[in-house]
């Protein structure tokens, strides 16, 4: 079924906040799309009406079956369509989300699944998140935060938790992409921060804040 990219934009949101909180409240959800929570009342009723929704009474709401695979061909398609920008236009990795999210709402599932098979089936985005396939299963990631990294341990970046603009920009300017070979030197507990090495060049500071988004994965020997 198709549906219009404002529901499409609120099914999105509702599945990465249950992931994170379990049943989402309309307050979440209107802070997460940065509209007023009436706005997001209404829409909500919309999306009960057509069955996507679960609603627990003083509690909140979660995705049934139908609204979660709604939801995921949304992410599918997002994420395709930021690593066609990255790989096969050589956008840069904090460039490419503004461009996806409206290139998301595309409904033609033959091109996404031509898009797919051209890109060669990538497993993860460029951020290193999981692309779902055609039948919205994600792989499964073993990916631990570099804060939880022992000293002199060699790790692989595998991934970006919170992937702002401004967070993408200052990896760009320590030479931190997918694929970068990180080793913890040292650890600061006055404030959590980090010395790390990043590849063949000489250990930088790395706040916490930075520390705890970069996901990584062990060396593969």
């Amino acid at each position: 079924m198709k549906y219009s990219a404002s529901k499409e934009n609120h099914l999105k949101s509702i599945f990465h906040l249950q992931h994170e909180q379990g049943l989402v409240t309309t307050n979440a959800l209107a802070a997460a799309l940065q509209t007023r929570p009436a706005s997001v009342t209404d829409m909500l009723k919309k999306l009960k009406e057509q069955k996507l929704l679960h609603y627990e009474r003083y509690k909140g709401f979660r995705l049934n079956n139908e609204g979660r695979k709604a939801a995921v061909q949304v992410i599918r398609k997002h994420r395709l369509w930021e690593y066609f920008l990255v790989k096969k236009l050589q956008f840069g990795w904090d460039e490419v989300h503004e461009i996806a999210e409206e290139m998301e709402h595309i409904s033609s599932k033959e091109l996404v699944d031509r898009l797919d098979a051209f890109l060669g089936y990538p497993a993860t985005d460029p951020h290193g998140d999981p692309i779902p396939d055609s039948m919205g299963r994600f792989s499964q990631q073993k990916q631990l935060g570099l804060s939880g990294v022992p000293l002199n341990k060699p790790v692989r970046v595998s991934g970006i938790a919170q992937q702002t603009t401004e967070m993408l920009e200052l990896l760009q300017y320590h030479h931190i992409h997918l694929g970068t070979r990180l080793e913890v030197k040292k650890k600061f507990p006055f404030d959590d921060s980090l010395e790390v090495k990043i590849g063949n060049r000489p250990p930088v500071a790395i706040s916490a804040q930075v520390a705890k988004n970069i996901l990584v994965k062990e060396e593969e020997k």
